[in-house]
């Protein structure tokens, strides 16, 4: 099911239903049994863990200076639903670099036919093919941000107070102060007569504007980021010497291709609870740093609220309010994670929830909202 993915487009509860009730019983299972009912949002998000540099990265779109030599490629990306279909045809990939001002984020783009139209800076970027970046700095799917960026280093910078699901207002005219990114194709742009290699784009997102604060904050070890790219590619036609968008025979334009690093699920960006983790360390970047296949402890203890999520907005739907106890969602009071016991806990009136899960024994723990928040809370 196709999303709408315009930033000012609200993603209601009824399409967010929707797009729960194709997922039932499609796909492969990777988590526990409790998790097959929505098998494709509780795929393992992929992880990266980001080095430190000292070297200085030259922003020029050239990827071949000392400092990215460090650096390890991500896997290619693969489509926005996952496994279940097909792989894209051309290659995408990124590394990542960060030091005390600056989070760096090198992207290549393998691409025959490298073209972008879109010049004036908050256009609406994927109406030509782009490179997007989505990151959630304090890993609870609120205040985070995304980026978008074509071939003519036109850029879209956007923060949402949350999720377009959850009636989230989207800051188009918020700029990330600082950003800096710079585009080198590989190839000739907007040109039907030849073949091109692709297009690789270097960005530098600063920290301090990734904080409402305006101040530096630079990860300390080991913080741990949710971010996630996506490619957006068009199919396109020649018309009168210029590449356009492809259509139909009734003159339609055809859907666009959407490609990532982690898998979504959904075709929608704007879950951030399924964006791949970002890992910082001190450690000097190598191209050998680990990536991990796992997810903590605490990330799994999350993803029974999230299920509880899930289970409450489809409640929601057919029965025009909130479940009140644990038992109208057919989920059972006490979880295991990691061979750990764990309760759940479920407080919820017709319009509200509020559901936690602690330590078997202990008080605090986290807790999600109605709204998809997911905070830290102790209960007396």
């Amino acid at each position: 099911m196709m999303m709408p993915k315009m930033p000012f487009f609200k993603l209601r509860f009824g399409l967010l239903v929707a797009v729960l009730m194709l997922m039932a019983g499609t796909g492969k299972v990777l988590a526990q049994s409790a998790f097959r009912e929505y098998p494709q949002l509780f795929t393992t998000p992929l992880t990266y863990v980001v080095g430190y540099t000292q070297k200085p990265v030259k922003l020029d779109g050239d990827l071949n200076d000392d400092a990215w030599q460090q650096a390890a490629w991500t896997s290619n990306f693969q489509d926005i639903e996952g496994t279940i279909k097909p792989t894209p045809k051309y290659q995408t990939r990124v590394k990542m670099l960060w030091n005390d001002s600056c989070l760096y984020i090198a992207a290549e783009l393998k691409e025959p036919h490298v073209w972008a139209t879109l010049k004036k800076h908050d256009d609406i970027i994927f109406n030509d093919n782009d490179f997007e970046v989505f990151i959630d700095p304090q890993n609870n799917t609120h205040q985070y941000y995304e980026f978008e960026v074509n071939a003519l280093n036109t850029l879209f910078d956007l923060f949402l107070n949350k999720p377009y699901r959850n009636l989230g207002n989207a800051m188009i005219n918020w700029n990330a102060e600082g950003f800096r990114s710079a585009v080198k194709v590989q190839g000739t742009l907007n040109n039907p007569a030849d073949t091109d290699e692709g297009w690789t784009v270097e960005i530098a997102i600063p920290f301090k504007a990734l904080n409402l604060n305006k101040l530096p904050q630079a990860p300390a070890e080991n913080t741990t980021w949710r971010i996630n790219f996506s490619r957006v590619e068009w199919d396109h036609q020649v018309v009168d010497g210029k590449y356009v968008r492809a259509t139909d025979k009734t003159g339609k334009r055809l859907p666009e291709h959407n490609w990532v690093w982690s898998a979504q699920g959904v075709v929608n960006m704007h879950y951030p609870e399924r964006w791949g983790y970002l890992q910082f360390t001190k450690q000097v970047a190598t191209a050998q740093l680990p990536a991990s296949n796992s997810i903590s402890y605490t990330e799994l203890q999350k993803q029974y609220l999230w299920l509880i999520y899930y289970k409450q907005k489809a409640y929601h739907s057919r029965y025009h309010h909130y479940a009140v106890d644990l038992k109208q969602l057919d989920m059972a009071p006490e979880v295991k994670v990691k061979g750990q016991p764990n309760n759940l806990w479920l407080e919820a009136t017709g319009r509200l929830f509020l559901a936690r899960i602690t330590n078997k024994g202990e008080q605090q723990g986290w807790a999600i909202n109605h709204d998809g928040l997911i905070h830290w809370i102790s209960k007396p």
